[in-house]
């Protein structure tokens, strides 16, 4: 690809040859797949990140829901971490606000014993982040633990779905799902 490429179409390509792993897994779902997104292999990659950041900003507001509208972006650790942080700082390199948070799995046994990490989230407007999802199992516990929090969940957006019904589940919850990529950007369907 060359550098008059979308941001999203050289994220793809990155993502594909980086995240990309062909064989026989075993989701986290206990769904098998002939292939794998290791997405970590992208969000912490020196190239992918900061696309990450900012392909996912353009998404959020093409899709109506801009700085202005959303105060902080996180979700489950550990694969929405590197993904809020790209975001937090995409927004701060375009001079704008937005804060990151992490959801722990369970609330921490010491210290200020917390579950969401990072700026408090009471009455504040997030989105719930996730690197790849497939069922969409760990963005809707990570919105659980976000309203019990008090904080006012926008949507779900994800760099990579799997189209394999997080989707669905997520918008029969009641939230709008967004996706940067899907498999066939990544030359999977």
């Amino acid at each position: 690809m060359t550098t008059n490429d979308s941001p999203r179409a050289r994220l793809a390509q990155l993502v594909a040859d980086l995240a990309v792993v062909r064989g026989r897994v075993t989701l986290a779902s206990g769904v098998e797949s002939d292939f794998y997104v290791d997405m970590r292999r992208a969000t912490l990659h020196r190239s992918a990140a900061p696309l990450i950041g900012h392909v996912m900003l353009d998404m959020l507001e093409e899709a109506g829901l801009s700085t202005d509208d959303v105060d902080a972006v996180g979700g489950l650790t550990m694969g929405a971490d590197p993904v809020a942080t790209a975001m937090l700082h995409a927004a701060a390199s375009r001079g704008l606000g937005l804060d990151a948070f992490v959801v722990r799995k369970a609330v921490k046994d010491h210290g200020m014993r917390r579950r969401i990490e990072g700026p408090e989230v009471v009455g504040r407007r997030v989105v719930v982040l996730e690197d790849t999802s497939t069922t969409g199992g760990s963005p809707l516990e990570a919105v659980e633990a976000l309203r019990e929090a008090g904080a006012n969940v926008l949507a779900v957006a994800v760099v990579v779905d799997r189209d394999t019904g997080a989707r669905e589940r997520i918008e029969a919850a009641g939230l709008p799902y967004h996706a940067a990529l899907g498999l066939a950007d990544l030359g999977l369907a």
